[in-house]
């Protein structure tokens, strides 16, 4: 009994010294952001969607849902585990930087939920996880898929000076340390939801260069327009902050192109509620990779999609959240080929560039997608 007793107190004491150092390495180690002030959550008190110290959905979500009926595949993905990744280099194109700096407005997608705009003459930048491992630390985490250019290398340091960053939420996929630390000397302004300031300003970026947001809140800049949207999702970059930060899409209009991007989010009402507040859109960027039945009220599958730019009264759309990291169970290449499909029986315009191509949004938009993805 005592040398049982001596084991469990042996064992009790390792996790409260694991414990303490983990919690330490999170306050120490700038990669896992800051937290918002005392001010701050004082100021979101008397918002519908904060409760309790916590960001909350419109509708009630579940992060993880626990059914027998649900399964760590959906139940129409025909892929195996086998094709998950891509099995050699992905092709991508070599950024074209004279397009992407002329007057025309652009999209250029680096992959996953990344993409650097042009609107108005104006460089935006949107979720820019231009690192190569989606994770707190270079040791552990998810690795981005192999290219066939080396573009992701020096890509900051080619980059034009940018007019602003739009940030949909702060998980690590989304909002990156090392991309931010690289970036900042050479961005105007960084817009985000609320809370989210707390990152940048723990990795240098003057509070005064940073505009937060809430749901439907909108602003000018430079003679665009944006506002922040709804979407369904959550947050947090450790576990002791879940949900203290927002997490949302972003709708930019200029001059001759209306963009709406919707962040990571689950299919549900508030599509219609932004198609009718801020549409028609030219050009919507939908998420739709990394799905899973486990977690559907916070992830689209790709026909779920093609819906939601029905909702939100989109022209033309383009698939984000694949292409460069593997988070889910299903084939890399999966998403786009079921998105394609369900836009073809929606009669929905659907593009789908290369990583590294640019697009010019008044003339590339009905150019019918090249299957790429098939090499």
């Amino acid at each position: 009994m005592k040398k049982l007793k001596k084991v469990i107190l042996y064992l009790l004491s390792f996790l409260l010294l694991l414990g303490v150092v983990i919690t330490l390495f999170i306050n120490i180690d700038p990669a896992f952001g800051g937290n918002p002030t005392k001010e701050q959550k004082e100021t979101y008190q008397h918002l519908s969607n904060y409760v309790d110290g916590k960001f909350i959905n419109e509708d009630p979500t579940e992060l993880v849902i626990n059914s027998s009926n649900a399964s760590s595949m959906d139940e129409d993905s025909a892929s195996e585990s086998k094709d998950r990744n891509p099995t050699s280099p992905i092709p991508v194109s070599v950024i074209d930087w004279n397009k992407i700096k002329s007057e025309n407005d652009s999209l250029t997608w680096f992959g996953h939920s990344a993409f650097l705009l042009s609107i108005d003459n104006k460089k935006l930048l949107i979720d820019p996880m231009l690192s190569l491992i989606a994770s707190p630390v270079s040791f552990v985490g998810v690795k981005r898929y192999e290219y066939s250019e080396d573009i992701m290398l020096h890509l900051i340091d080619e980059m034009p000076p940018i007019d602003a960053v739009f940030i949909t939420h702060d998980h690590y996929d989304h909002l990156d340390y090392q991309s931010v630390v690289k970036l900042k000397s050479k961005v105007s302004h960084f817009f985000v939801p609320l809370g989210v300031s707390a990152h940048l300003i723990r990795w240098g970026v003057p509070e005064e260069n940073i505009t937060e947001l809430n749901w439907l809140e909108e602003t000018e800049y430079q003679g665009l327009t944006v506002a922040l949207t709804p979407a369904r999702h959550f947050s947090g970059r450790d576990p002791f902050n879940i949900d203290t930060t927002l997490w949302g899409g972003w709708v930019i209009l200029g001059n001759n192109t209306r963009l709406y991007t919707s962040g990571d989010t689950g299919y549900d009402s508030h599509f219609k509620e932004i198609g009718k507040e801020y549409g028609p859109f030219d050009i919507t960027l939908i998420e739709g990779g990394q799905y899973d039945r486990r977690w559907s009220d916070i992830h689209m599958i790709p026909e779920q999609s093609v819906q939601a730019n029905l909702d939100v009264n989109g022209k033309t759309m383009m698939l984000m959240h694949w292409g460069a990291f593997t988070l889910a169970n299903h084939g890399w290449k999966e998403p786009i080929e079921r998105a394609l499909k369900e836009a073809k029986n929606r009669e929905v315009s659907i593009i789908a560039p290369k990583i590294g191509e640019t697009v010019l949004l008044d003339s590339d938009l009905h150019m019918p997608p090249t299957s790429w993805w098939n090499f």
